[in-house]
């Protein structure tokens, strides 16, 4: 079994039709994830599943009930034509001297900027999260969040599929182990084309996506 990357906090999986996916999901592991919330102005919207203590899985894609943004969605869920698992976030104990750990050992993160959004119930969530490398935009070296300001997205009782493995691909593998072990963090790397795959324990068996 493949080990679990340090500090995991949750995974990105992006999709162009997010009712489509949620409901691809639930016939797939026999769990359904929970509504998420609405980020205003982006254009999004997002589900959430636990996989298993404080790390989640984020399903998020286009928000029918907003009006169309005028920048980019996150995660370029405008360009995607499939479901594709984009990237993955960390969760050090302090942003802030990791963002700072990262520079010195040669890697640069991105600066950190707030963000929130509001649960169903109207409850308020805050992180703050860096923007990533523009130089490594292929999704394999994660971003750092901070939930500190907040209750975590896992608190509520999300429902679970204990994540049993996290595997990546990349052209050139020794390229992104650097920047990985620059954030204090692995990842199971393999060589071949850009891609991320899971696979979660459910209901129904052990299922992957990618």
């Amino acid at each position: 079994m493949n080990a679990i990357p340090a500090l995991l906090d949750h995974l990105v999986l992006a999709t162009p039709d997010l009712a489509a996916t949620v409901a691809d999901f639930t016939r797939r592991t026999g769990v359904a994830p929970a509504p998420g919330g609405v980020h205003v102005g982006l254009g999004t919207r997002n589900y959430l599943v636990s996989l298993g203590g404080t790390r989640y899985l984020e399903i998020i894609g286009p928000d029918p009930e907003q009006s169309t943004p005028g920048e980019p969605r996150p995660f370029d869920v405008d360009g995607l034509t499939v479901p594709r698992a984009v990237t993955w976030a960390i969760s050090p104990p302090d942003l802030d001297a990791a963002v700072a750990a990262a520079r010195a050992r040669g890697y640069d993160p991105g600066p950190a900027q707030s963000m929130s959004r509001r649960k169903p119930d109207g409850t308020l969530l805050q992180w703050r999260l860096t923007d990533g490398d523009d130089a490594h935009p292929s999704g394999l070296v994660p971003f750092l969040i901070d939930w500190s300001a907040t209750v975590h997205p896992t608190a509520s009782g999300l429902p679970t599929t204990p994540l049993l493995s996290l595997t990546a691909s990349a052209p050139e593998p020794d390229e992104i182990r650097p920047l990985l072990a620059a954030l204090g963090t692995d990842l199971d790397l393999t060589t071949g084309p850009v891609g991320i795959s899971f696979t979660v324990d459910t209901p129904l068996g052990a299922v992957t996506f990618g």
